[in-house]
């Protein structure tokens, strides 16, 4: 069984504003991540991956950005699905946001 204790588990690093905790199975990965350093002056880069992706604002406020369609204003309680291979970015209103990221399938890149 596959258990991730908040207190008992190191967040990973990204960058200065920027810090998550993953757990996965074999087929799904939930990612928490931790943003901070708001509000942003612009949106983090747009990027793409071949995973379907689903996103869950926990806390905080922020603009999603997704190719194709309308920027979105989201606050906790949230969510949205993102396509494989479709462009899609962040930028935080709030001072900070946890946003709570599922994967299919895993995202190897984000494992060690």
């Amino acid at each position: 069984m596959a258990v991730l204790k908040f207190d008992e588990t190191a967040y990973e690093i990204i960058n200065e504003r920027v810090k998550r905790k993953i757990i996965h199975t074999e087929n799904l990965m939930t990612v928490m991540v931790d943003f901070s350093g708001g509000p942003w002056p612009e949106a983090d880069p747009l990027h793409n991956h071949p995973h379907e992706q689903t996103t869950f604002i926990a806390e905080g406020e922020v603009v999603f950005y997704l190719e194709g369609e309308p920027e979105q204003r989201l606050k906790a309680g949230d969510m949205v699905a993102v396509p494989p291979h479709v462009k899609h970015a962040i930028k935080l209103v709030s001072p900070t946001a946890r946003l709570i990221d599922s994967f299919n399938p895993v995202r190897e890149d984000f494992l060690k």
